[in-house]
């Protein structure tokens, strides 16, 4: 028989129930509790899963999933640790992608040669609130039933919690439709991008000689290897802020513009980003996007976006191609879509998820522009969609020929 404490710490004969150091209270008032991970404290966010089985440090660290709780439904999170080359997020400033993470397993010790610190280590460190223990599976169940709700998710070693409280805090949160998160990602300022992509035994590389092209990146949240794959194909990449007027990206002349990911409802975004957006259409330069980019560039040419029921946050989402007839494996992460009904006559839907039928990408016949609802750069496949980079350059190629 084993010998521990009780709750109040005096000893006794038996099994003792264990404490909550954690709980997940969600704005219809359940209350999930589980065991504490990551930093002591409260955060408060919209609550999706998220189904991949690789690439949580990345996921943790993809500026999209600001305003966030994630869930991974897959149990083994943890296992092979964290490092300091797998984070996607470019401004170092910002807060991390997440506000907090629910994982059914307890983190155990990290068993990969890559791996510099364990990830409740790693959560901590980056102030990510976070909660092991729960059915995570129940809890996806009911995100599919009811949709993606608010909550309040808190760790406390000592578990003491006033419940009655968080209901209210998490009931009192506001709806992810009309919050503009992109200020809460983006760059403060211009920089210039020349790391390229990870090879064993020598990671990250950096690009030789002067690149051919000149491609300004609108940053709403970009993620690292969406640059890295740009500096790749051989491109001079400029990064520059979301709030970045049309002057300024066409004072520096690129051979292409890029709309990057990005959190939070595009249509509040595109409030500021839109006009910029059909002034670069205007100039005929080639564009395309990814993501919140690819909603940036359908708003810009006057179709509507929409709030999804449970969103899209995986990494092995089948789309088609309809110009191919070829599926690709693809990652995604986004909670609102673009409605295809509204698609204007000069946009042509070009891929669409084979889960819903939800528009994934669209391409402009009267501008050199395109963008994709999924993120090529994730590589899932896992170079299914690397197509689309060399179709930017292409895009830019065949523009400074005709010049």
């Amino acid at each position: 028989m084993l010998q521990d404490k009780d709750t109040t710490g005096s000893s006794s004969g038996g099994w003792a129930e264990p404490r909550a150091t954690a709980v997940l209270v969600l704005q219809d008032g359940t209350v999930l509790e589980g065991f504490g991970i990551g930093a002591v404290g409260e955060a408060t966010g919209e609550v999706c899963f998220n189904t991949a089985m690789t690439g949580y440090q990345e996921i943790l660290t993809d500026p999209s999933y600001a305003g966030q709780i994630i869930t991974f439904t897959f149990p083994h999170i943890g296992n092979v640790g964290t490092n300091e080359e797998d984070i996607e997020s470019v401004n170092a400033a910002s807060s991390s992608g997440v506000r907090g993470v629910v994982l059914a397993a307890t983190i155990t010790e990290p068993s990969n040669w890559r791996a510099s610190r364990d990830l409740d280590a790693w959560l901590k460190a980056r102030s990510i609130v976070g909660l092991s223990g729960i059915d995570t599976r129940a809890l996806t169940a009911l995100i599919r039933d009811k949709g993606m709700p608010n909550a309040v998710i808190a760790h406390d070693p000592e578990g003491r919690f006033d419940i009655e409280a968080l209901k209210a805090k998490a009931a009192a949160l506001p709806s992810m439709d009309g919050q503009d998160l992109v200020p809460l990602v983006t760059s403060a300022q211009r920089f210039d991008w020349d790391e390229t992509t990870w090879t064993r035994g020598e990671g990250y590389g950096h690009q030789d000689g002067v690149p051919k092209r000149h491609v300004v990146a609108i940053d709403y949240g970009v993620k690292r290897n969406i640059l890295r794959l740009l500096a790749r194909a051989g491109c001079k990449v400029t990064v520059v802020p979301a709030t970045a007027s049309a002057e300024d990206v066409l004072a520096l002349k690129p051979d292409g513009v890029f709309l990057s990911n990005g959190p939070g409802d595009p249509a509040a975004t595109g409030e500021y980003a839109v006009p910029v957006i059909r002034k670069v259409l205007d100039e005929k330069i080639p564009t395309f996007g990814i993501c919140l980019g690819h909603q940036m560039l359908s708003l810009a040419v006057g179709a509507k976006t929409k709030k999804m029921h449970q969103g899209h946050h995986g990494a092995n989402h089948p789309v088609k191609d309809k110009t191919t007839g070829k599926v690709e494996i693809t990652s995604m992460n986004h909670g609102f879509a673009v409605d295809p009904e509204t698609l204007p006559s000069n946009a042509v839907e070009t891929h669409v998820s084979l889960f819903d039928g939800s528009n994934c990408g669209i391409s402009l016949t009267d501008r050199p522009a395109f963008s994709v609802q999924y993120h090529p750069e994730a590589s899932p496949g896992p170079q299914d969609s690397h197509y689309l980079f060399d179709r930017f350059v292409q895009l830019m190629d065949q523009k400074k020929t005709q010049a």
